[in-house]
């Protein structure tokens, strides 16, 4: 990845999204009494979203050297 990137891949935006989603999730489980359950999913989408991230951009990764021919 080039220096310029500065991570901005469909990979590191899929992971921020998910992440965001999480900790609305965990938010309004919160605010929603507390709704234990909804905190706890939106815990898991928070904790599932880098590795969602490294997934991504290895299987990218892959796909950029198979085309540049290396």
């Amino acid at each position: 990845m080039s220096a310029s990137s500065h991570g901005s891949t469909p990979a590191a935006w899929t992971a921020v999204v998910i992440s965001l989603v999480g900790f609305t999730v965990g938010g309004i489980g919160m605010v929603l009494g507390p709704n234990w359950p909804t905190f706890w999913v939106g815990c898991a989408l928070v904790l599932v979203s880098p590795l969602v991230g490294k997934i991504l951009s290895s299987s990218s990764s892959t796909d950029r050297e198979r085309h540049a021919g290396t």
